[in-house]
């Protein structure tokens, strides 16, 4: 990964963490935001996020896809950078099971 791409990916994990903490109302779950990748062109940006409990999953991540457009809003007037990437949230089922095995050799 080039130097430039991993400043974007850092950048953004950065504004789009505080947007999330500030914009999306999170009341009986945590969502952490793990971490972003994107693509060569600067065209889509992967935000990786894990949400605690589980159960929580799916309506979390519904709330953040459904503010994808906003968020992006915010960092275009925050950021100056040529393109905003089109953002997708997903679950990061990597961090996920490193979590349970850390759990389980406790």
């Amino acid at each position: 990964m080039g130097h430039r791409l991993e400043s974007v990916n850092n950048l953004l994990q950065e504004e789009i963490s505080k947007i999330i903490s500030k914009e999306i109302d999170f009341t009986d779950c945590i969502v952490t935001l793990t971490r972003v990748d994107t693509s060569a062109d600067y065209s889509k940006s992967e935000v990786f996020i894990t949400v605690m409990p589980e159960s929580k999953e799916k309506e979390a991540l519904r709330k953040t896809q459904g503010s994808a457009y906003e968020i992006q809003k915010i960092i275009n007037k925050k950021l100056k950078m040529k393109y905003v990437p089109k953002i997708y949230f997903l679950i990061d089922e990597g961090a996920k099971n490193l979590y349970k095995i850390d759990q389980f050799s406790a």
